[in-house]
């Protein structure tokens, strides 16, 4: 087969190069598939360029600022921040993108998968044509990988730098003093934290009546409670009900339980979630359509393939129970990328995925929460534990919890006594899921995570407490 032949023929033609579709991409490739891979941004997407990476970035340099002042201020030691070098920080955090970027593009070039430069749209059920390509064939399939991006209420448009989304809000030329953030989910939450760590003024508003409302309820509160602790006005049950646009920033007017406010920003963070990318997709000439919100559903859940053979979805394409989250796109990646080649693959078990927000404290969660499992009409036992009950955690000084929800012996519906959900908020917590991850995956019991030896001191440790506490054996029972 000819170079040629092997491009405008190839097995597989993904389209997005986001984390689901580069995913898909290098997995084919592996596979020995003959892979197109068009994508009309940067090979990354959104994660990459304007999310979870350079997101994080700027959250870590946020954590190091924190850390200074509780230096001077719990630990006796004499260092301040004299000023921010904002170019210096922006540097670093394009360096950090950079080298990311670069490091996806070699992959994708070493395992051979041919990327095109341009927006590509189905004309077909296995036809795709991608600008200033033509058209092109595919063997196997075709995957969809276009991402999403951020919502907007109805009439509350992006206005330079005083009305931003989620996806601009961190490539400001300089860092606002004042701050209202809509939106409490991760994003908002996430957002808000690194405003206040820099010394902004922040409102955090959420329509719901906690935070982070997907997850466990202690969960909300906790992480409330420390977001408040550090200054930040947080207003839950409450939503925006109109903004004025002023000379240096917004005027915006919020209904909460206890009446209106007013509150005044130099900006406004608009935060209230993604909307799945599928215009110009062409979905209609390969016979397919989207749901009523926007998303293109499977047919079939285990292959992620949808009505129209052939034709599979990854990433923030999918509806609930996918979780418009990076890794989870990576896991759907590899699942289509394995289909499509005949190779076995397990379907992705979405209440196994972590989900994390990295705000101080971050929160990390696997499982069901209280309520779903209650929901679910499964009898439940639940422990909680402070991470100021272990020494690490007096140490770090900043409160957080440990959330265990486990089926009761012998309840129906779940493997019986298996732990169902495991929550956690405080300092670095993220780093400390993946065993939770694993003991929900495999259904062990309290009294299978009792008998392994959590070393000590660590913040792990208060894991390891609280289902010792579950199986009957804690030295402190609460």
């Amino acid at each position: 087969m000819s170079e040629r032949d092997r491009f405008t023929a190839p097995d597989v033609i993904v389209i997005g190069g986001g984390t689901g579709g580069y995913s898909t991409a290098l997995r084919a490739a592996a596979l020995g598939l003959r892979v197109v891979l068009a994508e009309r941004d940067l090979i990354g997407g959104t994660c990459l360029h304007r999310g979870c990476i350079p997101s994080k970035a700027m959250l870590h340099a946020a954590e190091l600022v924190d850390g200074i002042a509780e230096a001077r201020e719990r630990w006796g030691v004499k260092a301040s921040v004299d000023a921010l070098d904002w170019p210096a920080l922006v540097a670093t955090r394009d360096g950090i993108v950079a080298r990311n970027h670069q490091g996806v593009e070699g992959h994708l070039r070493t395992a051979g998968v041919r990327v095109l430069r341009g927006t590509a749209r189905l004309t077909g059920p296995r036809t795709v044509h991608v600008e200033g390509t033509g058209e092109l064939t595919a063997g196997r399939g075709i995957v969809l990988a276009t991402g999403s991006r951020p919502r907007l209420l109805p009439g509350l448009a992006a206005a330079g730098r005083a009305v931003v989304t989620s996806d601009d809000a961190l490539f400001a030329k300089e860092l606002p003093r004042s701050v209202l953030v809509l939106g409490g989910g991760a994003i908002g939450v996430e957002y808000a934290s690194f405003h206040r760590s820099m010394g902004a003024e922040v409102t955090l508003v959420e329509a719901a009546e906690r935070l982070l409302p997907l997850e466990d309820a202690d969960v909300g509160r906790h992480l409330a409670r420390g977001l408040k602790k550090r200054g930040i006005a947080v207003r839950t049950g409450s939503r925006l009900i109109g903004t004025e646009l002023l000379p240096d920033g917004v005027r915006a007017t919020v209904r909460t339980s206890k009446g209106e406010e007013v509150v005044e920003a130099e900006r406004l963070l608009v935060a209230i979630g993604r909307a799945p990318v599928t215009d110009g997709l062409g979905l209609e000439a390969a016979g397919l359509a989207t749901d009523e919100r926007g998303f293109v559903v499977p047919a079939d859940w285990s292959r992620l393939e949808t009505a129209v053979p052939g034709i599979h979805v990854v990433g923030d394409l999918l509806p609930p129970p996918s979780l418009g989250l990076a890794h989870a796109s990576f896991a759907e990646g590899l699942l289509v990328a394995e289909t499509l080649a005949g190779v076995p693959s397990r379907p992705v078990d979405y209440a196994t995925v972590p989900r994390v927000t990295y705000s101080s404290p971050q929160t990390a969660s696997v499982g069901l929460t209280e309520e779903e499992a209650r929901a679910r009409g499964l009898a439940v036992q639940v422990n909680t534990l402070p991470l100021t009950a272990t020494a690490k955690g007096m140490v770090h000084g900043k409160g957080g919890l440990v959330k265990v929800i486990a089926a009761a012996e012998g309840a129906a519906g779940a493997a019986t006594g298996a732990v169902l959900g495991v929550h956690l908020v405080g300092p670095q917590v993220s780093e400390m899921i993946a065993e939770s991850q694993l003991i929900v995956a495999w259904d062990a019991e309290p009294s299978d995570v009792a008998q392994l030896v959590h070393a000590h001191p660590t913040l792990s440790e208060a894991v390891g407490e609280t289902f010792l506490t579950l199986a009957g054996r804690g030295l402190h029972q609460h």
